[in-house]
C-alpha cells in the first residue's frame, strides 16, 4: 500500500476552515484529558473464579489464598502480638494523634489522646492491683457501659496489667447478669450509670458474692454509695479510682499473646449464658487477616475514623476496633441514641463503617420509601444500572455524573467519606448488599463467623461484587464441612456443617466442659451448627441451621420451641408455629386457636359470639390473641425481640396425617416453613407497611 503524499495532506488541511479546525482541536484536547484522568479499574486482590483451594489430606478442609502455605495466619506486625502491643504501635504509628472521640447534642467531637487514654489507664490499672486484682484469672474487671471512651479505656487498663475483661449487656436479663458475675468471679465491675449500679445491687443481694468494687463513670450519689456499704460493696467514681491509681502507680504487666483477654458471655437461647475464653492471640490473628485482605485494595492507616455504635459487649465490634487502634486511627462513639447516628456520623465523617444488616435494610427502605413518584423511581433504578455497570469493570468512585444526581444525599447522610462498610452478624440480602455497593461507593464486605472463632471466619474477597454467600475462608482459620445425614447434608456433595479451625478459635467455655465438648472436637475443629455449601468459586454459602435455632437480622439468637411452649399456655390457643429469619427483624407466628376454649374465651375478653370459623375469621379476635400472646410472653420473662409482632391465624390443626407433626407429635419445622410460606410471606409484608 503506498503512502499518503504529504503535500496532499497539507493541501486538504490548509482548505478547512479555522473554526472546523478549532473543534477538531477541542475534540482532540478532550480526548487527551478524558484518557489522562479516566477513572482506572481497581485490581482484585486474587483469582475470582476460584477464591479458596483445599488443604492437602484435610478430609476437604479449604484454605484462603492469601496464606503462602497450610500454615494460619498469627500475626501481621512483629510488634504486635497482644492487644496491648496493638495499641503501642498505634501510639507510635499515629505520632500520638486522637484515639476515642465523643460528642454532646449540636457540639463537635471532642478528642482524647494515645497518650492521655495510656496514661489514664495506667492509673486504673494500678487502681485495679491495689485493691487485690492480679491477672491470675480468679478476678476479672467486668463492664457494664454502653460505648463510650470510658469502655475502651478501662479495657486498655486491664490489658496493660493482664487482666481480663468481661462485659456485660442490658439483654443478658438479671439472672444471666447475676450467674456471670458468680462464674467469672468479677471483683469489680465498671458502670457508665446509676442504674446498673441499682441492677448490681440487687442482683448480689443477700447472697455470696466476689464483687468488692463498683466504679460508676460519673460521681454516685450518697444514697448508692450507701447501699454499696450494705452489700460489703465499694462504689466510688472513675475519678476517685484513677486518684487511687495515680498515688500508687504499678508499672505495666504486658500480657503474652496465650494470656486470656476477654470472657465473652453469648446470650444464649435456653439455658445460663455461655462464657467463651478468648485470648490476645485469638482476637490479634482474626485482627491481622482482616488486615492482611483489605491491605491491597483499601489499606487501613492512622487518617482513617471509625464510628463505634455496634455493642462493645460483642466481639465483631471488637475486632473491627482493634483493627482500628493497631493503625492508629481514631474512633468516634454515637451519642448512644441510635436515631441520631446520622447526625453523629455527619459530624464525624468515619471511613469505617461496620454495620447489621437490619440497619442497611432501613437505609435501603428509606432511599427507595423517598423515590416515590415514577419518575424518582425510573431515575433511581436508571443510575443503579448505569454506577453498577461502571463498577463491575472495576470503578469504584464518587465523583460521577450518577453520583452528583442521585447517590450524593445518601453519601452525605454516612459523613460522605465512609472507605470501608463491613457487615456481619447476620445474614444481608444480595439486593441491599449490592445497593449500598453502588450508592456509597466503596468497599463492602460481608463477613460470617461466631463468638467462639473470635468473630469472623470467612469473609468476602475484595474486588468481588457478586452476593449471596459468605466468601472465602479468612486467613487465620480453615473450613471443612461435616455430612449431617439426618438433614440429607454430605460432605462429598460440598454440603454439611460449618467447622473451622485455626489460631482463631477460643479455649472453650468457662468452667463448662461439658459445653465445651459439645462445640470444639478432640481436633481442635469448632463445630458451628450453621449448615453450608461450598460454591464453584471457592467460597461459602450458608443454606440451614442445624439445630431449630437462627438468628434475626440484628443478629439476636432465636429458640423458637422455648417461645411455642409459653404461648402455648394461652386459653385461646391449641398450636403454635414460631418463625423468624435471618433478613427479618421480627418473629410472626401461625396460630391454631383452641376449638374447644374459642368461644368461651372470646365471649369473656371481647363479648362477641359466633361460631369457631366465624371468630377465627375475624380481625378483633386475631388482634385480641396476638396481645394475649405478648403478654404471657411479658410475664415469662421473653425478650422483646423474642415476641411476635404479627399471627396468622389457621384453623386446620398441625397432625401427623397432614405431615405438620412428627409420629412423636414434634413439629416438622422445614415442612411447617413451605406450607406457610405465602402466609409467613403475607405477615412481613404486613409489617413493612406498618
Amino acid at each position: 500500500m503506498a503512502l499518503p503524499d504529504l503535500n496532499d495532506v497539507s493541501q486538504y488541511i490548509s482548505g478547512v476552515s479555522t473554526p472546523v479546525l478549532l473543534s477538531i482541536g477541542a475534540v482532540a484536547a478532550a480526548t487527551t484529558y478524558y484518557l489522562a484522568t479516566r477513572p482506572k479499574a481497581i485490581p482484585s486482590v486474587d483469582d475470582l473464579q476460584m477464591q479458596s483451594v483445599e488443604v492437602p489430606g484435610s478430609a476437604m478442609a479449604r484454605r484462603s489464598l492469601l496464606l503462602d502455605g497450610d500454615e494460619h495466619l498469627t500475626h501481621i506486625y512483629e510488634d504486635a502480638r497482644t492487644l496491648y502491643e496493638f495499641f503501642l504501635r498505634g501510639l507510635r504509628v499515629s505520632n500520638n494523634g486522637p484515639y476515642l472521640g465523643s460528642r454532646k447534642p449540636n457540639q463537635p467531637y471532642e478528642w482524647m489522646s494515645y497518650e492521655e487514654a495510656k496514661e489514664r489507664a495506667e492509673y486504673l490499672g494500678s487502681a485495679f492491683l491495689h485493691k487485690g486484682h492480679s491477672g491470675t484469672g480468679d478476678c476479672n474487671i467486668g463492664i457494664f457501659s454502653q460505648n463510650r471512651p470510658e469502655w475502651n479505656m478501662t479495657e486498655l487498663a486491664c490489658y496493660t496489667y493482664s487482666l481480663v475483661v468481661v462485659p456485660l449487656y442490658d439483654t443478658l436479663g438479671v439472672q444471666a447478669i447475676e450467674y456471670i458475675v458468680d462464674i467469672a468471679s468479677l471483683a469489680t465491675v465498671v458502670c457508665d450509670v446509676e442504674d446498673k449500679v441499682v441492677l448490681l445491687l440487687d442482683c448480689l443481694k443477700d447472697k455470696k458474692h466476689t464483687v468488692k468494687t463498683i466504679v460508676l463513670m460519673k460521681t454516685p450519689e450518697a444514697s448508692l454509695v450507701s447501699r454499696g456499704q450494705q452489700a460489703g460493696i465499694h462504689v466510688l467514681s472513675l475519678q476517685e479510682m484513677e486518684a487511687i491509681g495515680k498515688a500508687n502507680r504499678h508499672q505495666p504487666v504486658p500480657p503474652q499473646p496465650e494470656d486470656m483477654a476477654v470472657i465473652c458471655f453469648t446470650s444464649g437461647t435456653t439455658g445460663n449464658p455461655k462464657g467463651a475464653m478468648l485470648t490476645h492471640g485469638n482476637i490479634v490473628c482474626n485482627c491481622s487477616a482482616f488486615i492482611k485482605i483489605t491491605e491491597v485494595r483499601c489499606p487501613l492507616d492512622a487518617r482513617d475514623v471509625h464510628i463505634s455504635f455496634l455493642p462493645l459487649a460483642h466481639m465483631f465490634e471488637r475486632v473491627v476496633q482493634s483493627v482500628m487502634i493497631v493503625q492508629g486511627a481514631r474512633i468516634g462513639f454515637f451519642q448512644g441514641n441510635i436515631s441520631l447516628l446520622s447526625e453523629d456520623m455527619r459530624m464525624l465523617k468515619p471511613t469505617m463503617f461496620p454495620v447489621v444488616p437490619r440497619l442497611l435494610n432501613k437505609i435501603y427502605d428509606k432511599i427507595y420509601g423517598q423515590a416515590n413518584s415514577p419518575m424518582k423511581r425510573w431515575l433511581l433504578e436508571f443510575a443503579y444500572k448505569r454506577k453498577e455497570a461502571e463498577m463491575m469493570k472495576g470503578i469504584v468512585r464518587r465523583d460521577s455524573v450518577w453520583d452528583h444526581l442521585v447517590f450524593k444525599k445518601v453519601q452525605a447522610s454516612l459523613g460522605g467519606c465512609v472507605r470501608i462498610l463491613l457487615t456481619g452478624a447476620a445474614p444481608v440480602s444480595p439486593t441491599v448488599l449490592r445497593f449500598m455497593r453502588v450508592a456509597l461507593s466503596c468497599e463492602c464486605y460481608e463477613g460470617y463467623g461466631q463468638t467462639e472463632c473470635t468473630a469472623g471466619v470467612t469473609m468476602t474477597t475484595p474486588g468481588d461484587l457478586t452476593a449471596g454467600h459468605v466468601g472465602a475462608p479468612m486467613p487465620c482459620n480453615v473450613v471443612k464441612l461435616v455430612d449431617v445425614p439426618d438433614m440429607d447434608y454430605l460432605a462429598v456433595n460440598g454440603e454439611g456443617e460449618v467447622c473451622a479451625k485455626g489460631h482463631n478459635v477460643f479455649k472453650g467455655y468457662l468452667k463448662d466442659p461439658e459445653k465445651t465438648k459439645d462445640a470444639l472436637d478432640a481436633d481442635g475443629w469448632v463445630h458451628t451448627g450453621d449448615i453450608g455449601k461450598w460454591l464453584p468459586n471457592g467460597t461459602l454459602k450458608i443454606i440451614d441451621r442445624k439445630k431449630h435455632i437462627f438468628k434475626l437480622a440484628q443478629g439476636e439468637y432465636i429458640a423458637p420451641e422455648k417461645i411455642e411452649n409459653i404461648y402455648t399456655r394461652s386459653e385461646a390457643v391449641a398450636q403454635v408455629f414460631v418463625h423468624g429469619e435471618s433478613l427479618q427483624a421480627w418473629l410472626v407466628a401461625v396460630v391454631v386457636p383452641d376449638i374447644d376454649f374459642l368461644s368461651d374465651w372470646v365471649k369473656r375478653t371481647l363479648g362477641l359470639e359466633g361460631s369457631y370459623q366465624e371468630l377465627c375469621g375475624r380481625e378483633e379476635v386475631k388482634k385480641a390473641i396476638l396481645e394475649d400472646l405478648q403478654k404471657l410472653g411479658k410475664e415469662r420473662g421473653l425478650k422483646s425481640f423474642e415476641q411476635v409482632k404479627d399471627i396468622f391465624i389457621h384453623t386446620e390443626p398441625f397432625s401427623v396425617q397432614n405431615g405438620l407433626l412428627t409420629p412423636t407429635l414434634k413439629s416438622r419445622r422445614n415442612e411447617m416453613r413451605k406450607h406457610f410460606s405465602s402466609q409467613i410471606d403475607g405477615l412481613y409484608a404486613g409489617l413493612k407497611l406498618q
